[in-house]
């Protein structure tokens, strides 16, 4: 049997995460390169000349020419933190690496922090990864396919549930197959909030590959290329080479809602968000 890329793909390692990014220093270090990598650049007025010096044993950055000064985490998602870099840094190692999401409480034991601050750290974290993908464009060849989300209660089962929540999940593939970039958005399957997601989510030159959902058809006035196929329900379906990646990131999306949120029974909207970005490339 084959190995599935996505369990197999090469990742960071504990310990060489550990190395790289086990002190202070190397963390500030870090945040500096990723926030000035052409040197510090004044954020009120752009200006490169400028003076350091501590204070409290904090570094300030003093701009030469109108004499703000700043910090480091300041305008940053750390800024006003109590808790050292390292432990956020490992937050974004912890998250980012496990395949099947990681709860708040495990998360509490993992950096050694109370519950109120793991959950804090986790939705801050999901948050600007949601506002960073917001606005991604997915081009090129994408699978794209409708889904279901929702807990178990008295009702009408399937389609129209009041228990459900509608969603279309896209894959952006590379031209070797592999999947590249996600999009998963809750909306109702008919042509016009389609059409209007389409024009939000993919590019004008994409090449779409949908099954025979009425509602997809709207996409063939918004891309290059639109590939309907029929394939029917069940197993052979799922199983299409044509839709590996997206029903792969499916599965994982629906394993991961239900190894993390053991008491989730319905109301999978609230949680959207949360779960969005996980599966984001």
């Amino acid at each position: 049997m084959s190995m599935n890329q996505v369990q197999f793909q090469k990742g960071l390692s504990l310990a060489e995460f550990l190395t790289q990014y086990g002190t202070e220093a190397q963390c500030e270090a870090a945040l500096q390169a990723l926030r000035w990598p052409d040197g510090f650049r004044c954020p009120a007025c752009g200006e490169a000349r400028h003076t350091v010096f501590k204070r409290n044993e904090r570094t300030y950055w003093q701009c030469g020419h109108c004499r703000k000064q700043t910090t480091l985490t300041a305008g940053t998602l750390f800024e006003a933190t109590k808790l050292p870099l390292t432990t956020w840094f490992l937050a974004m190692y912890l998250l980012t690496q496990a395949k099947n999401n990681v709860s708040a409480l495990e998360l509490m034991r993992h950096l050694g922090v109370c519950y109120r601050t793991a959950w804090l750290i986790k939705h801050k974290l999901i948050q600007v990864m949601a506002e960073r993908e917001a606005d991604r464009q997915l081009s090129g060849r994408v699978e794209i396919d409708d889904a279901y989300l929702g807990g178990e209660r008295s009702g009408k089962r399937g389609r129209g549930s009041e228990n459900k929540v509608a969603f279309v999940m896209a894959v952006q593939t590379t031209d070797d197959g592999r999947p590249l970039f996600v999009r998963i958005d809750p909306l109702p399957f008919t042509q016009q909030a389609i059409a209007e997601w389409a024009q939000r989510a993919l590019a004008p030159s994409t090449y779409a590959l949908t099954d025979g959902l009425s509602g997809f058809r709207s996409l063939q006035h918004v891309v290059a290329r639109h590939e309907c196929l029929i394939l029917g329900s069940g197993r052979q379906s799922a199983q299409h080479p044509e839709f590996r990646w997206v029903n792969t990131l499916l599965s994982n999306l629906k394993t991961a809602i239900s190894g993390t949120y053991h008491a989730l029974v319905v109301g999978l909207s609230s949680l959207y968000t949360t779960m969005y970005n996980y599966f984001l490339a």
